[in-house]
């Protein structure tokens, strides 16, 4: 409550002697939380972020906006903050997200929205902007796998010979993720993150950008922890992503066929990273509903494994978990 009457006071400066109305917008798997506001007298709404100082730091969000923003992807726009006291105020792209507008009839459009403004992202890559999605971040995020889904979640301990089983993949899906060419990464660009508006699709939650493999934002929107589609629609806009990449100039692998199984052993990094922060979530946090999204995650995981005989071994670990080996959400 005392968050909330700071942020309040703060707006009432801006906005001095105006009726000021403040409702939850969103919440996500930070410590950041999202006010939809009205003011007297406005004709569009806002949305103020409440970003605890002490435990977020909102200079990321400011500069990405703009970095995004200049690209020309549909970003909001920071209209105000208090970087000290962890407030921003910024544009609304509105509360239509793709998970509560994608079906069959609304697919292809949408998403090729939001390839289009992946594209813009893409495009404008430069080196030395972002910090580097390294070995070293990828690895640790890799290893929320066996410390929080395995040991904590599953109460699973490693023998020595599954640890090496692990390790082993692990290095072979690292090999892969830094011989890939690289551009700007969102990290979590799915279907919670994108905003249905009426310029296309508005991009939400960058603040954790970096720069690394050009396959990570399609393995985070086409194998998404939220709702999932049959490969035939999946293939297809990869293709579509493919042939607009490769006539703009963006660094994909010429032939198509190695592009995808980047894209499939990129998947499988992010599984691994997603099955650890979910359980992370639930067991540090007190967030217990991402469990619900377990089994889609998990499905992807094996279904990737059993595709490819260098991931295999990792099927025997996968076992000792027990998961739920069934396609859940909507199939088109």
């Amino acid at each position: 409550m005392e968050r909330l009457a700071q942020l309040k006071h703060w707006l009432g400066s801006r906005y001095p002697g105006r009726q000021i109305d403040l409702a939850p917008a969103s919440a996500d798997a930070s410590f950041r939380r999202y006010f939809r506001v009205h003011v007297e007298g406005e004709p569009a709404s806002f949305i103020a972020m409440d970003a605890p100082p002490e435990k977020e730091d909102t200079a990321p969000f400011i500069r990405i906006a703009k970095l995004f923003g200049d690209s020309g992807a549909q970003v909001p726009t920071v209209l105000d903050a208090d970087t000290d006291a962890g407030f921003l105020l910024l544009t609304d792209l509105g509360d239509t997200t793709y998970l509560s507008a994608l079906d069959a009839d609304s697919a292809h459009a949408l998403y090729a929205d939001a390839l289009g403004a992946l594209i813009c992202i893409q495009k404008a890559s430069v080196p030395d902007v972002l910090p580097n999605y390294d070995r070293e971040r990828l690895l640790a995020e890799m290893q929320l796998f066996p410390d929080w889904y395995l040991a904590r979640h599953k109460h699973i301990t490693l023998d020595d010979a599954e640890r090496k089983i692990l390790d082993t993949v692990f290095e072979r899906l690292l090999d892969a993720h830094l011989a890939e060419p690289k551009v700007f990464v969102h990290r979590d660009f799915h279907s919670r993150n994108l905003m249905v508006t009426e310029h296309g699709a508005g991009v939400l939650d960058f603040q954790d950008a970096v720069y690394g493999p050009i396959t990570y934002d399609l393995a985070s929107l086409f194998k998404d922890a939220y709702i999932d589609w049959g490969e035939a629609f999946v293939l297809d806009m990869l293709a579509r992503y493919w042939e607009a990449a490769r006539q703009i100039g963006l660094p994909v692998h010429a032939d198509f066929a190695e592009f995808h199984r980047d894209f499939e052993w990129m998947g499988v990094q992010r599984h691994l990273k997603v099955l650890g922060i979910f359980a992370r979530l639930c067991h540090r946090d007190g967030k217990a509903g991402y469990l619900d999204d377990m089994p889609r995650v998990s499905h992807y995981l094996r279904k990737a494994c059993q595709r490819y005989s260098e991931l295999r071994p990792l099927i025997r670990i996968l076992n000792r978990c027990d998961p739920v080996d069934e396609t859940v959400g909507y199939t088109f």
